[in-house]
């Protein structure tokens, strides 16, 4: 018989995993298996006639929108409701989608563009808060570990389909991934709690929300950890490609390793999320983003592919480790009335690293390559030493990811249970 402070199991927590967790986990998992535009935005241009920089600006306007998407998305979470905004982010996107592969000038696109990204990333803070609604807390780590393989996995398998499909017709991926946003409306609308609005007559609805947030130290010490340590992981789109280019390396080896680091997540991420549960989550976080800063600056002494996959496999582990404990750790952090802007805010935090990423990197990196590369490791260690500064929970707030929720099950010294590393987002790891 289980003894009552004994660790929770990889197992039991995946299978005690409420329906509504695992609706939700299918809906990520048909999103992402189409998300197949932003794949081939700049190629589509291009062969529209466009210039590469015309391109850029489109792309760059998809990720102005998905940056903006985090914190509409969590106070529309709060404010008219998990699935409610889950279903009107993704018919919106369904519905731009399809506008964008109509349009043939310039202006229209990039406004469309800037709709897409909104819109296709809007569901994810709700999405996150109805898992964290759902499930209790000591089993958080598994299911946003769960709903991270469903995105990879996802995001894997439709990139691969998208290959193909844009060989018949650019057309094909409009409409495929326009039907995949729509069938993930029709699941929400069809499986997940119609779930009443948060903030709407709490105090700390609207903007006196977040003006609590700003006193929330713990919240804001993630928040910046997170930013810093998003700026490095992003170098993977930046720093690496030309670290390969300079090494006289093909382009296709650069995208084995972002196969590699993708590969690893949908392998070892929940075999390693077994071990993480148990942990201190602060701990856990700053190992991860010690791991990932020192990946990467390992990237500047590799003179090989060997050597690169070496490094690679240093800073997935660093995500392994810190992706699903981060989802879980915002979660219980946040007031139960201000989940999706919670959520929506960390969301925005790590989306700075894909501006912050190849700008700021660009400029350090011209200026001067060879302390670039062990800057990214100092980074890491800043990130990690502002985790370390939140301090514990007080003992009546505490409850630890794989123990108990009462503060007896808590091992001495153990913080609040624990994604810089979000769903998966595209990148080969974020994301889901």
């Amino acid at each position: 018989m289980k003894q009552p402070n004994q660790p929770r199991t990889l197992r039991q927590n995946i299978r005690e995993m409420p329906a509504t967790a695992w609706f939700l986990t299918t809906g990520v998992f048909v999103n992402r298996f189409g998300s197949f535009v932003i794949l081939f935005l700049v190629l589509y241009l291009t062969r529209m006639g466009f210039s590469a920089s015309e391109a850029g600006t489109a792309a760059a306007a998809y990720g102005v929108g998905e940056l903006l998407a985090g914190g509409i998305g969590g106070d529309m979470a709060d404010r008219v409701g998990r699935r409610a905004t889950i279903v009107s982010s993704m018919l919106v996107s369904s519905a731009s989608l399809i506008v964008l592969s109509k349009l043939t000038t310039f202006g229209p696109i990039v406004g469309a563009t800037f709709v897409v990204g909104l819109s296709s990333e809007m569901f994810r803070p709700a999405a996150v808060a109805l898992t964290a609604d759902t499930v209790p807390e000591g089993q958080r780590v598994t299911a946003f570990a769960v709903l991270r393989l469903a995105s990879s996995v996802g995001f894997a398998g439709g990139s691969a389909l998208a290959a193909y499909l844009v060989s018949q017709s650019f057309q094909w991926l409009f409409a495929a991934d326009a039907a995949s946003s729509a069938l993930f409306a029709l699941i929400a609308v069809l499986t997940l709690p119609d779930d009443p609005p948060r903030g709407h007559a709490a105090p700390q609805a609207g903007t006196s929300g977040y003006r609590s947030m700003l006193r929330d130290r713990p919240f804001l010490l993630l928040v910046c950890s997170a930013i810093l340590i998003t700026f490095v992981y992003y170098q993977q789109l930046y720093a690496l490609p030309l670290r390969v280019e300079h090494l006289g390396l093909p382009p296709k080896d650069f995208g084995l390793l972002l196969t590699l680091n993708g590969a690893l997540v949908v392998l070892l991420e929940l075999a390693i999320s077994s071990l993480t549960m148990r942990r201190d989550s602060r701990s856990m976080l700053a190992l991860g983003f010690v791991l990932v800063g020192a990946g990467f600056a390992l990237t500047g002494a590799a003179s090989s592919l060997q050597m690169l996959a070496a490094t690679v496999c240093i800073w997935t582990l660093g995500e392994m480790v810190g992706a699903p404990v981060s989802y879980a750790y915002v979660a219980d952090l946040a007031p139960p009335d201000m989940g999706g802007r919670y959520q929506g805010i960390f969301g925005v935090a790590w989306g700075s690293g894909a501006v912050t990423g190849p700008v700021i990197g660009s400029v350090l990196l011209t200026l001067n390559a060879m302390l670039f590369w062990p800057l990214l490791a100092g980074v890491g260690v800043v990130a990690a030493t502002l985790v370390a500064a939140i301090g514990p929970r007080k003992p009546s707030e505490a409850t630890s990811a794989g123990f108990g929720s009462t503060p007896e099950s808590l091992p001495s010294g153990e913080g609040l249970p624990g994604e810089p590393f979000p769903l998966a987002e595209g990148t080969g790891g974020p994301s889901g």
